[in-house]
């Protein structure tokens, strides 16, 4: 059974080992032969395999249950799953079996992406998709091929991925029979050219025969004449969107394609060449405004990839080499001479410098690096020349996973888009099927014309396009997801864009967040022992305890030349301590709180304990059974940044800020009025931690949790929104939270929280402007006010507007 940490509610992020450490080794030992008792597939099978990194388990218990889960399946031979890695391997009889895997995960409450993908699966880059409704077209037209056996295609990213049998030149010639253009995504390859004549020629041949038939109807041209200029006009810029709404209908799909064909052609069957040509033009001129905007927005994430140079230096002894990046490996060692940008990740072996990190973590000032420390690719060496040893391939790069993981978020799409989907897909049928009852139920029962409720008709079907809807919110998201991207933030998708946006109280873990997170020892007190013996004791027992204050004991100890006793059975105390085993007596250190459970003597520890707390520092107690021989004070320091970013905070909307900590009452004191938070938790177990959000959230609150991303994992969890920081330094914060910063301080929170309230705010504009577009457009129908190409105006002018509006999130910069 899971234990506490594993909530009720589906938590969408993985959490670290410290989850649920009371019980952790037991069910992973019992998840570990559960694994093993599981029969292996018969060799004689022909057997598919498949690894997936799963994201969303909190304990070792969801590991059996989706195990579980996916066994149930047809065809599918084994299922192992492990909770510490977060990896799953699949054996299934068929590749086909595979397909359901990732639905059915979801369904089970996580999420898995498949790590080997087949080989059959290509990526391609679409341009000419101006709306979701696009994307939608193109997957069903493809789906219809017998030789496609899957095909996603994402509007914001203008990528397509694809599992077929048949070649890549096949799909290119299939998508630009629906109207779009296709083309593989190769890594590292420079986008191909646009060329700018073909997308504006028929723009503007067409508006030049349009304009020529409509002044010649004034100075003499016979209406024959005006009339086949019109149709000329029609012809050139309606090639694309006939051929395209006549896929879109065979593959039974209602896009914009269908509506405005539908409406241009029927313009001319009741000879309205003038009305049906305008609208196909400014629907053409429209769809390029709107593709030339859009690309701007995805371009914010394609820029990132030009951050990292596509060569490297490489060292071979004496001899210096220019090599693909590609072409090098871990533990190669590359040179960066001053001014270059950094091309790999890495150690400095050799030389110091400063560093422009704005790049990752959008810090302003650089950073100084030196011998031992790590850099990143797509950094920029300031000044002296690096010899760097290379810790990471080029696919395995911080820059490169930033740019993964912000190209999987712009997929994900947002409860907001998700639902204005569902809307517009359920709106557009009805207003289609609408506008063919008034074409033919009004001048059936004798109220008007034929002619007079066709074209009222044509207009309804113009109007029915969803087309600014649709767009309204996805540009915007990507904008925004684009805007922290470059800043140095990643947010996860759309759904923690819109939660950060709603955050009312943010939960700060104090050490390593508020504070610099590098406590240092500043007094020692000991009692019936030397202050050697006694930081021997204490190295022994802090020495495998990743605790920042337990490494500031160790670090003390090493300068001081102490060595180490032999120790063994060490055991970690939650929330407490540690002990250890020396010379077969058990040694403790920890809280007063450890030494009072244990029943030891205080009655000369507790006045001087109290002393150094009331100085907001924090007290390490050494003893054993016999009795206590020290105490070490140790004190952390508030980050300089911390009380500033607090105070932005608050001035921007969030109405509590609230500290949490497992120091004493005193220290959480002192620290909290010098950071100043509204509340603070002192003495909190991981467990209370958790309780402590929960409280919050009680209270009414849209609660952030903001920590290392490594520790308070479980808070982090129930928080509903995990924040992060110090992204850059580890793999972990990066896959672990919904939002990340990537620099190791707090100044970038307050600009995400602006500008997902900003992004919010832009999507609440577009989504009630194009409503009061369409609702102005239907009335105005009725009386006669609105023509053909006034609705073609609104629908293309009211997206145009949308995306120009979601545009300016890119430069937002509060």
């Amino acid at each position: 059974m899971a234990n506490e940490c594993c909530s009720s509610k589906n938590i969408s992020k993985t959490v670290d080992n410290n989850c649920c450490s009371s019980s952790r080794s037991s069910q992973e030992a019992n998840c570990s032969s559960t694994l093993e008792q599981q029969s292996t597939p018969s060799s004689s099978l022909s057997v598919e395999k498949m690894t997936y990194q799963v994201h969303g388990m909190d304990c070792g218990a969801c590991a059996v249950t989706i195990e579980k889960g996916l066994s149930k399946l047809k065809d599918i031979a084994e299922v192992k799953v492990n909770f510490s890695t977060g990896k799953m391997q699949v054996a299934a009889k068929s590749v086909d079996a595979l397909i359901p895997i990732e639905t059915e995960i979801k369904k089970l409450g996580f999420s898995a992406k498949p790590l080997n993908q087949n080989k059959n699966i290509k990526t391609f880059n679409i341009v000419g998709m101006d709306c979701s409704s696009c994307a939608k077209s193109i997957e069903k037209h493809l789906s219809t091929l017998p030789s496609v056996k899957s095909v996603d295609v994402n509007f914001s990213t203008g990528k397509m991925k694809i599992e077929h049998s048949n070649s890549v030149q096949e799909i290119i010639s299939e998508v630009s029979k629906i109207g779009y253009k296709a083309s593989l995504s190769v890594k590292n390859q420079p986008a191909a050219p646009k060329n700018m004549f073909s997308d504006n020629a028929s723009v503007i041949l067409s508006g030049v025969l349009l304009s020529l038939g409509f002044i010649g109807s004034f100075t003499g041209f016979s209406p024959l004449i005006s009339s086949i200029l019109y149709a000329i006009a029609m012809v050139i810029s309606g090639v694309k969107p006939v051929r395209s709404a006549f896929y879109a209908i065979k593959s039974h799909s209602l896009d914009m394609n269908v509506l405005m064909s539908a409406a241009a052609i029927g313009a001319a069957i009741i000879g309205e060449w003038f009305e049906g040509a305008t609208v196909v033009w400014l629907f053409a001129i429209g769809n390029y405004l709107q593709n030339r905007s859009i690309e701007r927005t995805r371009n914010s994430i394609r820029n990132l990839m030009d951050l990292a140079p596509a060569e490297a230096w490489v060292k071979v002894g004496t001899e210096i080499s220019k090599v693909s990046v590609e072409e090098v490996s871990v533990g190669d060692i590359i040179v960066v001479k001053p001014g270059e940008k950094i091309p790999l990740d890495g150690d400095i072996v050799l030389g110091e410098s400063s560093i422009n990190q704005a790049p990752i973590t959008g810090e302003s000032i650089p950073v100084d690096k030196t011998i031992g420390d790590t850099v990143y690719a797509g950094t920029i060496n300031e000044h002296g020349s690096l010899d760097i040893k290379v810790t990471k391939l080029v696919e395995d790069t911080t820059i490169s996973k930033i740019i993964q993981l912000v190209e999987e978020a712009q997929e994900k799409k947002a409860p907001t888009e998700a639902f204005v989907d569902k809307f517009a897909s359920i709106y557009t049928p009805i207003v289609f099927i609408v506008a063919l009852v008034m074409m033919l139920l009004p001048p059936l029962l004798n109220f008007g014309t034929w002619n007079e409720w066709f074209y009222k008709g044509l207009e309804l079907l113009v109007v029915a396009c969803p087309c600014a809807l649709v767009i309204s919110t996805p540009v915007a998201i990507v904008s925004a997801i684009g805007n922290a991207a470059k800043n140095g933030v990643l947010i996860k998708g759309g759904t923690f864009l819109e939660k950060a946006g709603a955050i009312t109280a943010v939960a700060f873990d104090k050490t390593g967040t508020l504070t610099e997170g590098k406590p240092k020892v500043t007094e020692i007190k000991t009692f019936n022992k030397s202050e050697e013996e006694l930081l021997s004791i204490a190295f022994t027992l802090e020495e495998y305890s990743t605790h920042p204050i337990a490494q500031s004991i160790v670090n003390y100890a090493n300068e001081k030349g102490i060595q180490p006793k032999n120790g063994h059975s060490f055991k970690n105390i939650v929330g407490k301590g540690v002990q250890a085993t020396i010379q077969e007596e058990t040694y403790y250190a920890g809280n007063l709180k450890l030494f009072e459970d244990l029943h030891i003597p205080l009655d000369n520890v507790i006045e001087p304990v109290q002393d150094i707390q009331r100085k907001g520092k924090s007290v390490v107690i050494i003893g054993s059974q016999q009795g206590i021989f020290g105490i070490i004070a140790v004190s952390d320091t508030l980050r300089e940044t911390s009380a500033s970013t607090l105070n932005t905070l608050k001035q921007s909307g969030v109405k509590q800020t609230v500290m949490l900590t497992g120091d004493n009452e005193e220290t959480a004191k002192l620290i909290a009025s010098e950071a100043n938070v509204n509340r603070y938790f002192a003495e909190l177990l991981p467990e209370d931690k958790v309780e402590t959000i929960k409280k919050l959230q009680t209270e009414g609150h849209k609660v952030a949790m903001v920590g290392d991303g490594i520790n308070d994992a479980p808070a982090l969890a129930t928080a509903d929104l995990g924040i992060a920081m110090g992204g850059a330094g580890t793999d972990t914060a990066m896959e672990t939270a919904d939002i990340v910063l990537m620099a190791d301080n707090l100044e970038k929170l307050p600009h995400t929280i602006k500008l997902s309230r900003k992004a919010l705010r832009i999507i609440k504009q577009n989504i009630w402007f194009s409503i009061i577009i369409k609702v102005a457009a239907l009335v105005l129908i009725f009386p006669g006010i609105l023509s053909l190409w006034m609705a073609v105006l609104s629908d293309t002018g009211a997206a145009l507007i949308v995306i120009l509006n979601s545009i300016r999130i890119l430069k937002f910069n509060e």
